[in-house]
């Protein structure tokens, strides 16, 4: 709230603060002045929606100035469903930032899942992405969903992403195109709507340059 009046009483400045008003302008001072004047407001009012919002989901803590401008970062990414690419060594907090945006954004009730990229071996770790048909390996005894589907409506986040060989590559890329892929030992094309998050603590550009990572990959997840 704005208070503005023809009279620049002090005390009737002073009441309309306590009163609940924000700031105060004379009717004589110009539109330009006015407008900033709300903008400053807005920008406060924002802040703090974004803060009291991250803070009371996440684990990212701080008041400093660079913190604050993290968690308003973090608020604006959580409203696209674009993906989104972490990258820093190891200890810097990537998880906390990617479940922070899962948890601003609109898919907050839906599962967020965390894959481990160099945790999983990898004769298993395609069976974990995408899931598996009853008798497609050896100990395949049923079939198994995998975490693109689990996380329906949710968020997949692919830590140490690259970690991952060509081959797995190639099939998030398809993932992140045309939001489908298939089990292994499966044949028909399931769809997903999850969005997806990673991230690394390697030189991805040194790793493009040596053929170790996709080019088209990178600058798909690099949005």
């Amino acid at each position: 709230i704005i208070m503005i009046s023809n009279r620049e009483d002090t005390k009737m400045i002073v009441a309309s603060m306590k009163a609940g008003a924000s700031d105060y302008i004379p009717k004589t001072a110009d539109v330009d002045e006015l407008w900033e004047k709300i903008k400053k407001l807005h920008d406060i009012q924002f802040q703090k929606e974004v803060e009291g919002k991250i803070q009371k989901t996440s684990s990212i803590i701080g008041e400093s100035y660079l913190v604050k401008n993290l968690l308003k970062l973090i608020n604006q990414v959580a409203q696209s469903e674009a993906p989104v690419f972490l990258r820093g060594e190891s200890g810097t907090g990537k998880s906390l930032i990617a479940e922070a945006i899962h948890q601003a954004s609109p898919r907050r009730d839906g599962p967020f899942i965390t894959i481990n990229c160099p945790a999983i071996p990898s004769t298993l770790i395609e069976s974990e992405l995408f899931g598996h048909e009853k008798g497609s390996f050896t100990g395949a005894i049923k079939t198994k969903e995998g975490k693109f589907e689990l996380a329906e409506n949710g968020t997949v986040f692919l830590d140490e992403i690259g970690d991952l060989s060509i081959d797995l590559q190639v099939k998030i890329l398809r993932v992140i195109q045309n939001k489908e892929f298939e089990r292994v030992g499966g044949l028909k094309t399931i769809k997903t709507n999850a969005r997806l998050i990673a991230a690394t603590n390697s030189n991805v550009e040194k790793a493009v340059q040596e053929g170790r990572f996709r080019e088209d990959l990178y600058y798909r997840l690099n949005v």
